[in-house]
């Protein structure tokens, strides 16, 4: 069943496929103990555990791919792991999923990582073969015995690097990786235009619905001041754009978007 479905989706594409198609990816959930003062430095948010999603997406756009984001890393499937603050789960692979789309890890043409924390960069080393989209800044330190981004530090590596500004990621306007500095150093927003209308994927701007009216700021962001700025420039072009946001991490956010392995249009 699962090889006719892979083979289903490979070769039966309508005539009329659009340009840009949108697909989340599982890459894992993990428990927070306690939610409020791990994700708000003003408290605001309900004291308690409370459990978020960690969602990859992956754009089409034409016969390109992009990975964005790749959630917290393989070798956690099927292990919960406490982590102190926080306790992780995965359930599938990125390979795993995207086999079930009839694709392979060397068919994704770019990987775009949102910031360097470890729940979005945990499989990036699976595709070597992809250009790498990250901040400058967060590149840069994420240097040492556990680098995530590894395959790209050589002279030849397909890299590209955000300092300052937008990157249109293929060139048409369509998919745009959105300068929003504050939680990290250079961390980004994904913006993906549509036939069915745009939409907006937040990196970890936000974490929950709630982060939206409250502007709860983590402790641990690198600049409270950037991330408040990062968040009025996010919600005036929400508003230019008419923008589905989607939160990914906030479970809430999944129905937003078709049920793999169907995609948006």
């Amino acid at each position: 069943m699962t090889a006719f479905l892979a083979l289903l989706l490979a070769t039966a594409a309508p005539a009329n496929r659009p340009m840009v198609e949108l697909t989340r990816l599982d890459c894992g959930s993990a428990t927070i103990k306690d939610f409020n003062a791990f994700f708000s430095d003003t408290l605001e948010y309900p004291a308690g555990p409370r459990r978020i999603t960690d969602s990859c997406y992956l754009v089409r756009h034409m016969g390109h791919y992009l990975l964005w984001d790749t959630g917290f890393p393989a070798a956690l499937k099927g292990k919960p792991n406490d982590m102190g603050a926080l306790v992780v789960t995965i359930d599938k692979t990125i390979p795993e999923q995207l086999a079930l789309l009839g694709l392979k890890p060397s068919d994704i043409t770019v990987v775009g990582i949102s910031h360097m924390h470890g729940d979005h960069v945990g499989q990036a080393a699976d595709f070597p073969a992809a250009k790498l989209l990250v901040g400058k800044a967060d590149f840069e330190q994420t240097v040492g015995p556990k680098d995530p981004f590894g395959p790209w530090r050589g002279a030849n590596a397909k890299l590209q690097l955000e300092h300052g500004g937008d990157i249109d990621v293929f060139g048409d306007g369509k998919v745009i990786a959105l300068n929003m500095p504050g939680h990290t150093p250079d961390h980004m927003a994904l913006l993906v235009k549509l036939a069915s209308g745009n939409v907006l994927l937040t990196g970890d701007l936000y974490h929950a619905t709630e982060a939206r009216t409250l502007k709860g700021v983590p402790p641990f962001n690198t600049s409270r001041a950037d991330t408040l700025a990062s968040m009025d420039r996010f919600e005036r072009l929400a508003r230019h754009y008419n923008a589905k946001v989607i939160i990914q991490h906030e479970p809430r956010d999944i129905a937003k978007l078709p049920t793999f392995p169907a995609a948006a249009r």
